[in-house]
């Protein structure tokens, strides 16, 4: 049971009544010393982890992020909850950071966040040790492992330079993407005990799971984006040119949209980051750059125009939809081609050969994720090593009413060509061989002799290979590992082979209507919350979440009291804004009656 102190804090600060699963345990092991890993989901309370024993512990907590963006968003709702803190990172100058450091030194600050950069400079690890730093807490820890999808050197230094520190502090390394491996991985580098690692699942009740393949990107876009009006989302793509394109695109039918790559210059970076942070835009058009250092509650859906290269990122963009937990969309449009561009990203980069293999496995899982019958959340789930039995009921597999069509002699013709082909070639051959194609390396390797040859000549070989991609995924195929994998067959697929086991299959969708539309109170109640946002020059869920409007205009409180049961609602809050929030709901009252 964690201490009462603690429970103060969350109550009074923080504005809630109790600890989520998993937060208590992460507090009472710090407090009592102990290195500990937290692999939370995204919106699952991680920060309030070191939080609130920054606020019991003596001295200054540092916090390493390598999102500067986030740094100053998470500083700013700190301020809001009536907490000391503050940041240090390269966009500072000399004298601001010494005075910062002087902040700290004496006490000024609680929280002082940096960037994993900083502890490379020896000058730097210095001033720090001369600090009272009673916890360290390494935001992001995935990044610190080889085999996270967001590796990052500057981490590796992070446990020497710790290590370093004169005080001794206990380190919790938070994350929210961390298989078995990366976990572990984790805990090796920085000393934390396997028994002091809690994990609390990967499931996110509120966000709903889409898989869209082979239709048209551009359409349902357009259509999903008119069929829910006034929502704030991300839309992911692979490359610049198709983020200027989708943009350009969307800006000619009238959509609130701006974009964000690499290539822009970074003062359109910030300006575009921060119309879409204030609320004055409603969708951003982006490439996997953007959205790590964003910390915006009210993102209604996140849609990947393009197949990224791994579930673990993935998991991580989706889960930047719906970090106040409400309803949200995670929706991927699928293409096969699209698989060609992470190809060409892992074969340019510079790492070695073992790192390239296990970046194609992973692809192949998330090609896999693509063509999975089975429930979304479940699927990912299983990835992380965090097996259920029980579907999730929210996704687009879970919720499909669509007939099942029987293509079991289509399978049939598929896992009979794999067999003739003794499992030496992929899923390009595969598709050739089935629909006749007439290449210099069919004829070279006389392929055209096997009697699967031709066998599906009156379909595309696009359409052969989602084909062959859907019986990977249902478990009647399996690819082998490397950049060029094989097919082999299963014994699921050999029982299809045999007649003992049917195959079916379901057709395309449309968009429709899925997050649920505000009420008129909501909408005032935002609209202030947006005049005092622009006021302060802060980001408008820093004030106020979604969801703490949605429960403001449901529970219409009339007290102090009644503001403060209101979930995200502090002390300091409701003397900030209290008497203005239900002056606005009074006057609801009276427009009704």
């Amino acid at each position: 049971m964690v201490n009462l102190a603690a429970q103060k804090i969350l109550e009074d600060k923080f504005g809630f009544e109790t600890f989520r699963q998993g937060q208590a345990t992460v507090i009472d092991q710090i407090m009592a010393g102990e290195n500990t890993l937290a692999v939370m989901p995204t919106g699952g309370g991680k920060s309030l982890c070191y939080q609130i024993p920054a606020l019991l512990l003596p001295g200054v907590t540092v916090v390493v992020s390598p999102l500067i963006s986030l740094m100053k968003d998470q500083v700013d709702a700190l301020h809001e909850n009536g907490i000391s803190a503050t940041f240090i990172n390269s966009t500072l100058d000399y004298p601001t950071i010494r005075e910062r450091l002087r902040m700290a030194a004496n006490a000024e600050v609680k929280l002082l966040y940096l960037a994993p950069e900083r502890l490379d400079t020896p000058a730097f690890r210095q001033d720090l040790g001369q600090l009272q730093i009673s916890l360290v807490a390494v935001d992001e820890a995935h990044c610190i492992s080889q085999w996270g999808h967001d590796f990052r050197p500057s981490y590796l230094n992070l446990a020497a330079a710790l290590e370093d520190l004169p005080s001794q502090p206990p380190i919790i390394a938070l994350t929210a993407t961390a298989t078995t491996q990366v976990a572990a991985d984790i805990c090796q580098r920085l000393r934390i005990a396997p028994d002091h690692e809690v994990k609390t699942g990967f499931a996110r009740d509120n966000l709903a799971f889409q898989v869209i393949r082979d239709q048209d990107k551009d359409q349902f876009l357009l259509d999903y984006l008119k069929l829910n009006p006034g929502q704030s989302g991300i839309i992911y793509a692979s490359t610049r040119k198709e983020v200027e394109r989708l943009t350009n695109f969307l800006k000619k039918h009238k959509i609130s949209v701006d974009c964000y790559h690499g290539g822009l210059s970074d003062q359109a970076r910030r300006d575009a980051q921060e119309d879409f942070l204030y609320d004055r835009i409603q969708v951003m058009v982006a490439t996997n750059a953007f959205g790590m250092g964003i910390d915006k509650s009210n993102v209604r859906f996140v849609i990947h125009a393009q197949i990224p290269g791994s579930l673990e990122a993935y998991y991580q963009e989706a889960g930047r939809a719906g970090r106040d937990g409400l309803l949200s969309d995670a929706i991927l449009l699928f293409r096969p081609q699209d698989i060609q561009i992470q190809h060409f990203f892992i074969d340019q980069s510079e790492m070695d050969e073992a790192y390239k293999k296990t970046e194609y496995q992973k692809l192949q899982e998330m090609t896999q994720y693509a063509n999975t019958p089975m429930c979304l959340q479940r699927f990912i789930l299983r990835y992380f090593g965090d097996l259920s039995d029980e579907d999730c009921g929210r996704c687009s597999n879970c919720l499909d009413q669509r007939e099942l069509q029987d293509i079991t002699v289509e399978a049939q013709k598929v896992l009979s060509c794999v067999v003739r082909l003794h499992s030496n070639f992929g899923k390009s051959i595969g598709a050739q061989v089935l629909t006749g194609a007439n290449t210099q390396r069919i004829r070279q390797l006389n392929l055209q002799e096997l009697s699967t040859y031709g066998l599906m000549r009156g379909s595309s070989q696009k359409n052969v290979s989602g084909l062959i991609d859907y019986l990977t995924a249902a478990g009647f195929l399996k690819a082998t590992a490397g950049q060029y994998p094989v097919l082999q067959l299963t014994q699921t697929g050999a029982d299809v082979l045999r007649g003992n086991t049917k195959v079916a299959r379901k057709q395309a969708v449309k968009a429709q209507r899925s997050l649920p539309e505000n009420d008129d109170l909501f909408e005032k109640l935002r609209a202030l919350r947006m005049a005092l946002a622009t006021e302060q020059a802060v980001p408008p869920f820093v004030i106020f979440s979604d969801k703490a409007l949605h429960e403001m205009s449901a529970q219409r409180p009339a007290t102090d009291s009644e503001f403060l049961a209101v979930k995200g609602v502090g002390q300091n809050k409701l003397q900030k804004y209290g008497e203005q929030f239900m002056a606005v709901i009074r006057d609801e009252a009276v427009v009704e009656s």
